[in-house]
């Protein structure tokens, strides 16, 4: 693997795009390349084995740009198909399951740890059966927010319908005892403050996204693939499967930036 080659980061839309400004933000001279499925989004609704299936093909594409690590940013596929991504690919794979579980595991002071998730997610059990081998002890309330991804996809983030739908869904679980709250969908950060007033400021939030940037900064630096800057700035390329130039105006407002061209490809299968 080589050090100069660029991180790849994929989702199955554009949910992942906090995953990669959490990546830029903390490694600021690597290079990327993300790739949204925005033909087959939402993966939330498949099957394993069909998750499993669109997920190697978006993998394979992005390998083929000689990335020197794979950034699953996309909690369905994190759930369902990282051991076959892991066997298809020779370089290293990351998803964003373990690393949330993992610094929720750290954070909790001895109260209730709540999972916010896509339906699909909190069904999946992948955030619970990680976090009872991470934090036996620790009370789990798992709690699906489905409107939460709309709201972020609009730009809906502040104000009184999101306080709305917030309370709604998190009221009860200042009752509960609750410390610590992953957000376990890479939509989810841009509600983070609202969350937070919900929730109250007792609870710690645990972004996945900032988690996995632990993470990668990690890997990289123990197998020597942290890129220095030199004489060339990072360079980000996007990609995506269908409707670039909604995908593009989305990407912005996730990112906070000018997202330049959004390249259309087609996986083959």
């Amino acid at each position: 693997m080589d050090a100069d080659a660029p991180i790849g980061v994929f989702d199955s839309g554009v949910g992942g795009l906090t995953v990669l400004r959490a990546l830029t933000a903390r490694l600021p001279d690597e290079h990327t390349i993300y790739l949204g499925d925005t033909a087959r989004v939402p993966y939330g609704t498949r099957s394993g084995e069909v998750v499993t299936r669109y997920a190697l093909m978006s993998a394979r594409h992005l390998a083929r740009h000689r990335i020197k690590l794979l950034v699953v940013a996309c909690n369905t596929v994190s759930a369902h198909s990282l051991p076959a991504l892991a066997s298809a690919l020779p370089i290293p794979v990351l998803g964003v399951i373990e690393p949330g579980a993992q610094l929720a595991a750290a954070r909790t002071r001895g109260g209730a740890i709540a999972i916010l998730g896509t339906p699909a997610t909190i069904a999946s059990g992948a955030y619970q059966r990680t976090l009872r081998r991470l934090a036996p002890l620790a009370p789990l309330i798992a709690r699906a927010c489905p409107l939460f991804v709309p709201l972020a996809e609009e730009g809906w983030t502040d104000g009184e319908v999101p306080r709305l739908v917030a309370e709604r869904y998190l009221a009860d679980l200042r009752r509960a005892r609750v410390d610590t709250a992953v957000l376990g969908c890479t939509h989810y950060p841009l509600l983070a403050r609202t969350i937070a007033e919900v929730l109250g400021p007792q609870v710690a939030i645990v972004d996945s996204a900032e988690a996995i940037t632990r993470s990668v900064n990690t890997l990289l630096r123990e197998h020597g693939l942290l890129r220095e800057s030199g004489d060339s700035a990072a360079r980000h390329r996007t990609l995506c499967t269908d409707v670039p130039e909604r995908f593009r105006s989305v990407a912005e407002r996730f990112l906070g930036r000018p997202v330049g061209e959004v390249e259309l490809i087609d996986l083959a299968p």
